[in-house]
């Protein structure tokens, strides 16, 4: 067991009584899942989104991604990880009722491409808020073509309970601040040590070590080949996180590395209107009007920044997402760089989450300094190197400055964990969180037990090609769920929810009362004035 903190001891030890009261069973999370549809011969579908899952635009539970056929399922917030898996159950269960012939993909990496324009753009309907979502999406693809846009995750929400933040503020002395502030600044240095630290999530949870040749779109790769269409890492635990997934050289220069919200609402504010000269070449509309993106800044909109992690509120009407965070401060955090599970009906485990849980409460209760220019770009240097090689046991990782063995590095962080899962563990006799740990901590020494590891191993035994055994996987996936009956107060819900969309979705069209461009420019202003701190 590695010595911890004397900070960590602290937090660890002063918050027991907390812990007994049960507090941190009201951690709350919610669950985001992407999945394209798929055709039986594991083509990306070229189907409009079913009108039985209800209007994209306003369904709360159900809608779309960047494409047409990129579903993407949206949890209610949950303080127990098994309500939350079983809502995301239903919404496939649901789901797979309205497809005919399709399939959900269970892998982050696409199924089989025909090109960019395979790669059908999600339609919201006509009114100026669906369009800005249609505009701001071909804004993408001039960017950075459609392919990148069909890998699909799994976004995790997280959130500590509001009777917990008083209890830190008094133990940490940090009375003469408002706990709005408080919070935001224990949420900022819970990002740092996560950002130090998410190589791990990236080792234990990437899925994505191979892809369908028809993702590289003509492109060279050095990936070796597997089969007739298929490329497939030994080493690479997540593609999907790789340069060749989602990347974003011009964001580069924007340098966020999430010391303080003020200069991650500053920065991002400036992206939003500074102009990319590569950018405005595209042209903002064509000659015939048609707009080509919304504007011709480093950033469309504050969403189109890429990041492993992101610190959230929800916005109000007429606020934008950097606006609610600066009127209000850090509601809760996004984690953003979870593959699908391949080996997972729902992409996603209660294990998986146990375990981060604990890891994002030891990143938010460990000592977390700012992060030099230096550390981030050794940060970065970390991930990529975990992303492509993460399971060669002779991997090495950038720690202050010296070289040191991932996987030494990996024992260190678990171990230190143990101490905050036996925390979030109190009065619990299942200990859900330790058991978490203790069933990952074997990947750590045997890298074919990640799912990435699992699925190289799938492929090379059964010598299928990715696309085909992922569509095996999928069928197999759905009739799993079609057989489990779905809750009957939850199915009526979403079959209520599917008419009511429609209808928000025809009101919120009949009611326009401004054409795009006049819409487009008072939104952007509106985004542009900063927000004074508000109390909810």
């Amino acid at each position: 067991m590695p010595l911890l903190s004397e900070s960590l001891t602290g937090h660890v030890k002063a918050l027991r009584n907390a812990a007994r009261q049960g507090m941190f069973r009201r951690i709350r999370r919610g669950i985001e899942k992407e999945g394209l549809r798929a055709d039986a011969q594991g083509r990306i579908s070229a189907v409009h989104h079913p009108h039985g899952l209800g209007s994209k635009l306003t369904h709360p539970h159900i809608t779309t991604d960047y494409s047409e056929s990129l579903l993407e399922y949206i949890t209610p917030v949950y303080c127990r990880p098994k309500d939350a898996l079983a809502f995301l159950g239903d919404l496939h269960r649901y789901t797979f009722r309205q497809l005919d012939g399709e399939w959900v993909w269970p892998a982050s990496m696409p199924c089989r491409l025909s090109g960019n324009d395979s790669v059908p753009i999600a339609d919201y309907g006509s009114s100026n808020s669906g369009i800005m979502k249609k505009v701001y999406r071909h804004g993408l693809d001039a960017r950075y073509g459609r392919i990148m846009q069909s890998i699909a995750g799994i976004h995790y929400n997280f959130s500590l309970p509001d009777a917990l933040w008083p209890v830190l503020q008094s133990l940490e002395g940090a009375e003469h601040v408002s706990l709005e502030t408080f919070r935001s600044r224990r949420y900022f240095d819970l990002i740092r040590n996560f950002r130090r630290n998410s190589w791990l999530l990236l080792y234990l949870f990437g899925g994505s070590p191979a892809i369908d040749e028809s993702f590289l779109d003509g492109r060279d790769s050095e990936l070796p080949r597997h089969g007739k269409r298929t490329r497939l890492s030994s080493s690479a635990c997540s593609l999907r996180m790789s340069d060749l997934g989602y990347q974003n050289k011009v964001q580069d220069q924007l340098r966020i590395c999430f010391n303080s919200l003020e200069n991650y609402i500053n920065t991002l504010r400036h992206a939003i209107t500074a102009r990319w000269p590569a950018y405005e070449a595209l042209g903002v509309q064509d000659e015939q009007g048609e707009w080509k993106q919304l504007n011709a800044n480093i950033l469309q909109i504050e969403n189109e920044y890429y990041s492993d992690i992101r610190p959230k509120r929800v916005a109000r009407h007429n606020e934008t997402p950097t606006q609610a965070l600066e009127a209000g401060g850090v509601e809760y955090i996004e984690v953003r760089c979870l593959d699908l599970d391949p080996f997972e009906p729902l992409g996603i485990s209660e294990t998986q989450i146990r375990f981060l849980d604990a890891f994002l409460v030891w990143c938010l209760l460990s000592p977390s300094p700012k992060v030099s220019d230096r550390e981030c770009d050794q940060l970065d240097l970390n991930r990529t190197r975990v992303v492509a090689h993460g399971r060669d046991p002779e991997l090495t990782l950038l720690v202050d400055g010296n070289e040191v063995s991932m996987r030494d590095q990996a024992r260190h962080v678990l171990g230190s964990m143990g101490a905050v899962a036996e925390l979030l563990d109190e009065g619990d006799a299942g200990a859900p969180h330790q058991a978490a740990i203790t069933a990952l901590a074997p990947l750590l020494d045997n890298a074919a037990l990640t799912p990435a590891g699992r699925m190289e191993a799938a492929l090379r035994d059964s010598g299928e090609e990715f696309t085909d055994w992922a569509l095996s996987q999928a069928k197999m996936y759905t009739d799993r769920l079609a057989a489990e009956p779905m809750d009957r107060a939850r199915e009526s819900l979403l079959k209520e929810l599917t008419d009511t969309s429609h209808q928000q979705q025809g009101d919120i069209e009949q009611d326009e009362t401004v054409d795009f461009a006049t819409f487009l420019e008072s939104y952007f202003e509106k985004a542009s004035e900063p927000r004074v701190a508000r109390r909810d």
